[in-house]
């Protein structure tokens, strides 16, 4: 079965013909035999492909080879790489902020809450207990301070084209987070996504309860969103593609057919089958064969 090496640089220009001579001979290095080349992004992005090794085995000989280089890389099977749903992080994701760190900053908070959420994101702490004790914090304060922190949404570069280039070829897409639903329904919206799943702040008298809604939307349950989301349109969670940055993303990105660890926490990016260091967002198009004229907006 034929197989596809994609190499992708942060910027045009970044990539030139002796990345792709280079691929090459470290293909011919691992007894592969390399065949045509795409151009996804003259000077971004191309596509190789490849036969006689297994994707695994070439991605990891070129990832040493290509060592300290400023691009991505992954190696995959060359058949279905378009994928049918996207199920994506919020935060540091398709958003450029943590939002609850905003609010803890802004309130005076931030020297308590962000080292806890600094923790969790990295897996050292378990992520519902971290989100209860950092949302206590907040006991009290006045609800009015979500706006402020809703004016501060802002996407990541790549996100809308992501979103809107799966759409316009019959994606369904997702926005499936740990952080809160006020906040989800305004990033969704930005960026276009169909549905937002995030967790509910307790709101009493105008003040912040110091309590989200339980069950709280942790790792297994982003997981199963990304399951149930799949099933209700008749897919199999190979044909999802999941992109996430922290430790509560893990086990949605090994789930999905194409799970990217996108600027992921060291342990992130161990766990994640792929993942974007240096493109943005669209570097998960290119993942998918798709070429920059095909992006849309």
């Amino acid at each position: 079965m034929p197989s596809v090496l994609t190499l992708i640089a942060a910027a045009p220009g970044g990539l030139a013909d002796e990345a792709l001579a280079a691929a090459r001979e470290g293909l011919r290095e691992i007894n592969a035999t390399p065949d045509a080349v795409d151009w996804l992004a003259p000077g971004q992005a191309f596509d190789l492909r490849f036969e006689g090794a297994d994707p695994a085995v070439a991605e990891r000989a070129l990832r040493s080879r290509f060592a300290g280089s400023a691009f991505d890389l992954a190696a995959q099977p060359a058949q279905n790489r378009r994928k049918k749903l996207l199920v994506a992080d919020m935060e540091s994701t398709i958003i450029t902020r943590e939002l609850l760190n905003e609010l803890a900053a802004m309130t005076g908070l931030g020297s308590r809450i962000i080292p806890i959420t600094e923790r969790s994101m990295r897996g050292e702490i378990d992520f519902a207990q971290s989100l209860r004790e950092r949302v206590a914090l907040l006991k009290g304060l006045s609800a009015s301070l979500l706006d402020r922190v809703a004016d501060l949404i802002e996407p990541t570069p790549g996100a809308r084209a992501l979103v809107q280039t799966m759409r316009a070829h019959g994606a369904y897409t997702a926005l499936v987070s740990g952080g809160f639903d006020r906040f989800t329904r305004l990033a969704a919206e930005l960026v276009g996504m169909d549905e937002d799943r995030a967790n509910h702040l307790v709101i009493e008298g105008g003040t912040l309860a110091g309590r989200v809604t339980e069950p709280i939307l942790d790792p297994a349950a982003k997981k199963s969103s990304l399951l149930e989301i799949a099933d209700a349109r008749g897919i199999g969670a190979g044909e999802a593609a999941a992109v996430g940055d922290g430790a509560n993303d893990i086990p949605m990105l090994q789930a999905a057919g194409l799970g990217v660890a996108f600027r992921g926490k060291p342990a992130v990016a161990a766990a994640a089958k792929f993942r974007l260091d240096h493109a943005d967002l669209t570097g998960l198009l290119y993942l998918q064969g798709y070429h920059a004229n095909e992006f849309r907006e």
